[in-house]
Parts: C-alpha cells; structure tokens; sequence
C-alpha cells in the first residue's frame, strides 16, 4: 500500500477519463491506493498498461484499464454499460479527458477548436449524462468531479479557445449540480493551475520560471496534489459539497 492510503474510498467504484498519463493517471494511482475500483479510461489502446501493474501492486483497490472515445456517445455508453455490470455500481466521475492546443487570437485553427469542444465540453457532458442517469437510481448517489482549469477563471495569452472550453466546463458543474441534488448527486470541479506533467516539462525553461515565481508556494502543482484535492470531493468527506470550483493552484498571483 501507498504512504498516501487511508481508505477514503474504500468500496467505490469510480471512472476517470483521460487517465492514460499526467493527472488522470495519478488519480487512477491514489484512488486506488484509497481503496476504490478505478476504471482508469484512455482513448490511446495500452496506455494504462504501461503502469497499472505498478499501482496495482501498492494498491488497496485496483485499477482496471478501459478504452473508447468520450466523445463518441455509444463508445461512452458502452463503456459506461460494462463498468456498471461487472461492479452493479458506479459512485463516482471524474471527466478529467482534456485538448489543449495554444493559438494567438488570429491564427486560430478550426480543426483544434472543434476538437476541443467535442473532448474538453461536448465529452464531458456525454460522461455526466450517461452515469448521471445510473447514479440517480441508486441510493447514495454519486460523485462527479469535472477538470476545470485556472484559466477559466482568470484567462491567459494564447489560449482564448481552451479557456472557453474550460469556462464551459465550469459552468455546466454549477448547472448540473443544482439539477442532479434532487438524486443525491453532487457535481463539483477542480481548477488546478500549473502542473508538473510531461508537457510542461517541455516549456521554455525562462518562460516556465517566470510563471513558477507568480505562485505564492513557489513550486509547480504535483499531479498527486490534483489527485487528493479531487478525492476529498469524492469521498463521504464532501458529502454537503456540491456546485463549487476548488482552485488547486498553491495560490497564485493575478
């Protein structure tokens, strides 16, 4: 078992989309390690098995891997289908499947914009009818946890259309969560700032540093810090939570 292990989610079964690497796979990896059935959901064949055996092996739960396209509605509903049949449960979302491509105002492609509409909002949207529908006809509800990002909030340079979907994806939460309180669903999003994944590792080192020196903690948000920000909102801990955007950004200047 993990250090981070204190079986918060014990018992649940949750999906996570996008959790072939970066965020979504530290949340498949620390779920798990909290005691939870995690489908960890990719678009790219193999791609959770390229470290869920790892995880699995420190796990109190388990990770199983699953594949399809969020944005094909009968892919996500047959995916979403099975998930419910082997387990007779799903307790929790979390549409964390994401595209971003980064354009100056002017250079726009309509290519990446429509791609990221149909991933980041029009997916997401898909997710959370799909299980929205099976969690309402159980007990306890469920748990759905949307990625948003710091910069619906707050906008930046070159990325006038990812903020967009973004800001969508913060506004839907709001809308769905006062609509699905009736069925004990509660909806909430994360909205973390700079993470440590692969791409941003790949940024200009005098650019990156110049960003790294706006946020008051003084370092990059760790995936796992994604990951247990988004556990508590899963948990019995947040069961009177529903409706917010929790900024995970280690409190960054404007």
């Amino acid at each position: 078992m993990g250090e981070s292990s204190f079986g918060l989610l014990k018992g649940k079964v949750i999906i996570v989309t996008g959790a072939g690497r970066g965020i979504g796979q530290a949340m498949a990896t620390v779920f798990a390690q909290n005691g939870a059935i995690v489908y960890a959901t990719d678009v790219r064949q193999g791609s959770v098995e390229e470290w869920c055996p790892e995880a699995n092996a420190s796990s109190e739960g388990e990770v199983r891997s699953l594949y399809f396209d969020i944005s094909n509605e009968q892919e996500a509903r047959n995916a979403v289908t099975r998930v419910k049949k082997e387990c007779g449960h799903i307790d929790g979302l979390v549409n964390n499947a994401g595209v971003e491509f980064n354009e100056l105002i002017g250079m726009i492609s309509p290519e990446n914009m429509q791609k990221m509409f149909a991933v980041n909002v029009f997916g997401a949207i898909n997710m959370l009818q799909i299980v929205s529908r099976i969690m309402g006809r159980q007990e306890n509800g469920g748990s759905i946890v949307n990625i948003a990002s710091m910069v619906a909030l707050r906008g930046n340079r070159g990325q006038l259309v990812y903020s967009a979907t973004k800001g969508a994806v913060v506004s839907l939460t709001k809308s769905a969560a006062k609509e699905l309180a009736e069925k004990k669903i509660r909806v909430n999003a994360i909205a973390p700032g700079l993470t440590n994944t692969a791409m941003m590792q790949q940024a200009d080192p005098e650019k990156l540093q110049s960003r790294i020196n706006n946020i008051c903690m003084g370092r990059l948000a760790e995936p796992e810090d994604i990951a247990k920000a988004c556990m508590f909102m899963l948990s019995d801990l947040s069961e009177y939570v529903s409706g917010q955007i929790l900024a995970v950004d280690g409190c960054t200047i404007m």
